[in-house]
């Protein structure tokens, strides 16, 4: 075989192996990861996965939008008990369960189609396996508890995430992807972003010397960044970036939630 053919035979091989990778990523499951472990202090103690913008709790807005493209959804809490009234009866819809808390194990949140899903979406607390309270050690936790190799993390205070922002990252992962996060005015949005499970063991040698900076792992693994321009044209307004972590930043999404879809 001459040398040209050799090369053909490679190349075609090469080719077939890539098209084979991305289509294994587009028919993979994902987890999402609910951030719910902060001491929030700025709101004066009060839960802020529990208050109301337009009538439903910011967790139930964000559970409405995460079950239609993840089959597995985990929130991580040092205090499970705290949300028993999401993790009850298991046929009924997330929006129906703010109230009256039944504690269960799960709950199997009724097929709505998505990009991603499956049949139904599996609703768990898990806790944190460091004892330091921080938004890392709730990603390790988060990605040491999934069933999935990927992962989405958003924090609980996040009311307005876009399904076109999800939908952006999750096309954007690729076969070497290690995380697949925002990055605009030099600056990422690590509790926006996709993780895989090979990023646990470089969060748990940070954690190990005590070093609680998320970005302080990126150099270590694949990291693909997405724009400014894609992330406007998959959210214009850029509001799935909006958190509620003060009570002036509450106001402004009570006054603004009408607008937004």
């Amino acid at each position: 075989m001459d040398t040209s053919s050799k090369n053909e035979i490679s190349n075609h091989l090469e080719n077939r192996n890539e098209i084979q990778n991305e289509v294994k990523v587009q028919h993979q499951k994902f987890s999402a990861v609910i951030i719910a472990g902060g001491l929030n202090s700025r709101m004066g103690g009060n839960n802020k996965a529990f208050l109301k913008i337009g009538g439903k709790t910011i967790l139930s807005r964000l559970l409405n939008t995460l079950e239609k493209y993840f089959d597995e959804i985990l929130l991580v809490t040092k205090n499970p008990s705290e949300y028993s009234s999401y993790i009850d009866k298991r046929d009924r819809s997330i929006d129906s369960i703010e109230e009256n808390p039944k504690p269960d194990s799960d709950i199997v949140i009724p097929y709505v189609e998505g990009n991603y899903k499956s049949n139904s979406s599996t609703l768990k607390t898990v806790t944190d396996l460091y004892s330091d309270r921080s938004s890392l050690t709730g990603i390790h936790s988060g990605l040491y508890h999934a069933k999935n190799y990927f992962s989405f993390v958003v924090p609980c205070d996040a009311p307005f995430i876009q399904p076109s922002l999800i939908r952006l990252l999750l096309d954007s992962i690729e076969p070497d992807s290690d995380i697949v996060i925002p990055y605009y005015d030099q600056h990422y949005e690590p509790l926006c972003a996709v993780y895989s499970k090979r990023c646990i063991t470089r969060i748990e040698s940070l954690l190990n010397s005590g070093d609680y900076r998320i970005y302080n792992f990126f150099h270590s693994v694949n990291i693909k960044k997405l724009g400014k321009d894609k992330l406007e044209a998959a959210d214009p307004q850029m509001i799935s970036f909006f958190n509620v972590n003060t009570p002036q930043a509450l106001e402004a999404a009570i006054k603004a939630a009408d607008k937004i879809h």
